[in-house]
């Protein structure tokens, strides 16, 4: 079945999830519309491929044209309007920029996996209620209650109104009759007398019912609202941190909102009560009449806790971003356009297209000696409103960009922090002024920490420092953290190192991986204390290994090879990457010849990739051989499987020979690669000669080979399976086999361009 179908038989609070992936950027509309053709294509290639996603982008435009097609058909003059629309706005957002169309509906796919992954892993019973979800799940309970005392208040209300006017008209009628030449008897009036009596007893317990219901409601709102601007709002807030820097996806927001919207709206009521209860008692009044002795209290104690939720309602939604570069939000580029999302979590209409936001920059920051000052360009001021954000009163600032101010002076020599270690704010004021219901609230909302570069080389550190703060700490006025960063324990910061490759493929690193990273950072003995503590310093300043990089230069490196060559490999699990020379030793020493695997080179700043394979000598020993590591240069050439496919090594007059034949464990190269081999074009169909006549050339083939020494090289034979070399061991002694194996010695790995020319000369 197909993903989206999947997707969209799950529950409410799933699709919540699903919904929160989709905004104006790329609607969810076309997801709807053109699910099968999506889902039909590479994305994670197509984003990192200019060529490839200008022609995807196109076809999806085409397939928009299509869609128009059949609205037209069916003459449904909204849904032809509304794909208009969005082409429109496709164009306007991604022409200039197809990479990044490519890598939000790439993102998208993922998230959609991981959602269907946890619903699936719900249903089979093998996730376990967390004591969030039981807490969300009281908090639902309150709401509810909450709901049901308004009604009830709401009900009483009207009773009590009707008993009033029924006194009153009984009084009054009473009193009329008392003054007729003809009216009651003496004890028809004491009767009535005695009736009326009792219904003014009734009235005023009525009353004191209804002043104590209303403030019991107001005390429960209290709560309510305590634990959702105390515990829920900080809870999402936290959660939002742990996603920017790659980690789970934070969908919480609407039902936020849900929440503070019917806080609000019960503090509404109430106030409409209390003016209910006022009008009764212009109508009819007492001594110690509760409405007389408990309205101002109610009403400013109504007043107080609506300004307090209102001016707790407005959050960024979205943090700062370049929409260049939608996996790394909080560091921006001078110059660079950027886009944040407010919304305003009380979603009532009365304040629809009543709050205008506007933008500040370093607001605040009285004391910046040494650090840079920036302005903010664009539009910097919005009008929140309802139509433009699917039903959320949201903002969505979209063309902002900051330029340096220019300032006498050496900067770097003056300030107390490097560039990328410099954080700055992004605030956000506005002011709720509706005079007819007496709320003059301000209103202030801050991202998260940004780091602002000037050159797009200085992105890895700049995102560096947002790794390490948003992972130890929670206070977005802290932008001194750096003059005294705090040391980061290994129980955090592997977690925080898995999520960056789990955010760029659906793979994050496993206990072995993060075990081989450990020692690096901690040594062999530290690394088993998941306490063991990492300097910052270490992480990303100090030279790892006595290379000229650090550690997060080192992974950095490897995550842009892994984005750009090695995706398809690394989501298979076919890369093993990160492990020691001696454990790579460990585990092939046990295989049959031509087992190999592929690991990350150590000594490479801007990534590469090797294999290792064994052989075993004409004593039984096994002897390892590593080629020499590939980098971005020779990948963009020519794909790993098809360098591991062609790959040979031969001495001078021997025949070359592939000594690869097993992925570790004991998985057939082909079967391990075959999927991923470039597949046979128009060009590489079996040789037409009139047509090489015509061209003048034969066609070529990039292949690595490596060079031994003639009496290093052995016969060639045919790589035996697993089993069949176990198989083999019974009968025959292992040295006997090991010595028709190939004796290869570690050695350096070059490139051959195997071509040749025929022309008519020839």
């Amino acid at each position: 079945m197909a993903q989206w179908c999947q997707l969209q038989m799950l529950d409410g609070k799933y699709l919540e999830q699903v919904d929160q992936l989709y905004d104006d950027s790329f609607p969810m509309d076309i997801r709807q519309y053109l699910s099968r053709w999506i889902e039909s294509i590479d994305w994670d290639t197509v984003a990192f491929q200019d060529s490839l996603a200008t022609v995807r982008f196109h076809d999806l435009l085409a397939q928009l044209d299509d869609q128009y097609s059949r609205f037209t058909l069916e003459n449904n003059f909204l849904l032809q309007h509304n794909i208009r629309k969005i082409k429109r706005n496709l164009q306007d957002r991604f022409q200039e920029d197809p990479i990044h169309m490519a890598m939000i509906i790439s993102r998208n796919l993922k998230e959609e996996q991981k959602i269907l992954c946890t619903a699936k892993s719900m249903e089979e019973g093998e996730g376990t209620v967390s004591a969030m979800v039981v807490e969300k799940q009281k908090l639902d309970n309150k709401v509810k209650e909450m709901k049901d005392r308004v009604q009830m208040v709401d009900q009483n209300i009207k009773n009590l109104e009707d008993l009033q006017d029924e006194y009153n008209f009984k009084y009054n009628t009473l009193k009329n009759r008392e003054h007729e030449v003809n009216g009651m008897s003496q004890k028809e009036l004491d009767l009535e007398k005695l009736t009326i009596g009792r219904m003014c007893l009734e009235l005023k317990a009525k009353r004191q019912e209804v002043v104590l219901q209303l403030s019991d409601l107001l005390n429960a709102t209290h709560s309510l609202q305590s634990d959702l601007v105390g515990e829920e709002l900080l809870e999402w807030k936290q959660r939002q941190q742990t996603a920017c820097i790659g980690g789970p996806p934070n969908a919480c927001v609407d039902q936020l909102q849900n929440w503070f919207t019917t806080v609000a709206e019960t503090l509404q009521q109430v106030r409409q009560h209390l003016k209910k209860l006022l009008e009764l008692e212009q109508k009819f009044t007492y001594d110690s009449d509760p409405i007389t002795q408990k309205k101002a209290f109610l009403e400013t104690r109504a007043l107080e806790l609506l300004k307090n939720l209102l001016s707790n309602s407005l959050v960024v939604e979205r943090q700062p971003c370049m929409p260049t570069h939608p996996q790394r939000p909080l560091v921006l580029k001078t110059g660079v356009q950027f886009t944040v999302k407010l919304r305003f979590l009380v979603k009532l209409q009365e304040f629809n297209y009543q709050l205008k936001v506007k933008a500040l920059f370093d607001k605040d920051v009285t004391d910046k000696k040494g650090f840079r000052k920036f302005n903010i360009l664009g539009t910097n001021t919005k009008v929140m409103n309802m139509e433009e954000s699917n039903g959320s009163l949201a903002a969505e600032f979209r063309h902002l960009q900051l330029k340096e101010q220019k300032v006498a002076g050496n900067r770097t020599s003056e300030g107390p922090l490097i560039v990328t270690e410099e954080l700055h704010s992004l605030s956000f004021e506005s002011e709720l002024q509706l005079n007819q219901s007496g709320l003059d609230v301000k209103l202030e909302a801050m991202s998260l920490p940004v780091v602002v570069i000037s050159n797009v080389c200085q992105l890895p550190s700049g995102w560096a420092s947002i790794l390490w703060y948003n992972m130890l700490t929670s206070e977005p006025k802290n932008l001194k953290f750096f003059l005294s960063p705090p040391a980061a324990k290994w129980s955090q910061l592997s977690e925080v190192l898995s999520w960056q490759f789990s955010s760029v493929t659906k793979r994050g690193l496993n206990q072995e991986q993060l075990s081989m990273l450990a020692d690096k950072l901690l040594g062999a003995k530290a690394q088993r204390n998941p306490e063991g503590l990492i300097p910052w310093t270490k992480f990303c300043k100090q030279s790892a290994n006595e290379k000229a990089f650090s550690f997060w230069q080192w992974i950095e490196g490897i995550l842009d090879l892994i984005k750009r060559h090695l995706h398809f490999l690394w989501n298979d699990g076919s890369i093993m990457g990160f492990l020691s020379k001696e454990r790579e030793k460990h585990l092939l020493s046990d295989k049959c010849p031509g087992t190999f695997l592929l690991r990350f080179s150590e000594s490479s700043k801007d990534g590469a990739i090797t294999f290792t394979w064994i052989e075993h000598d004409v004593h039984g020993k096994p002897v390892f051989h590593s080629v020499e590591p590939y980098t971005k240069k020779e990948l963009t050439a020519v794909s790993l499987p098809d360098i591991i496919r062609t790959y040979k090594v031969m001495a001078a007059e021997n025949v070359p020979v592939n000594p690869l034949c097993f992925l570790y464990p004991d998985i057939t190269k082909d079967k391990a690669f075959q999927k991923y081999y470039a597949k046979p074009s128009e060009a590489s169909e079996p040789m037409d000669v009139e047509n090489v006549v015509k061209s003048g050339y034969m066609r070529t083939e990039l292949i690595s080979v490596s060079e031994v020494p003639p009496s290093r090289m052995q016969d060639n034979l045919m790589p035996m399976s697993p089993d069949d070399y176990r198989a083999l061991e019974q009968f025959v002694n292992p040295r006997d086999i090991d010595a028709v194996t190939n004796n290869l010695m570690d050695f350096p790995q070059f490139d051959v361009q195997m071509n040749s020319e025929f022309t008519d000369e020839n």
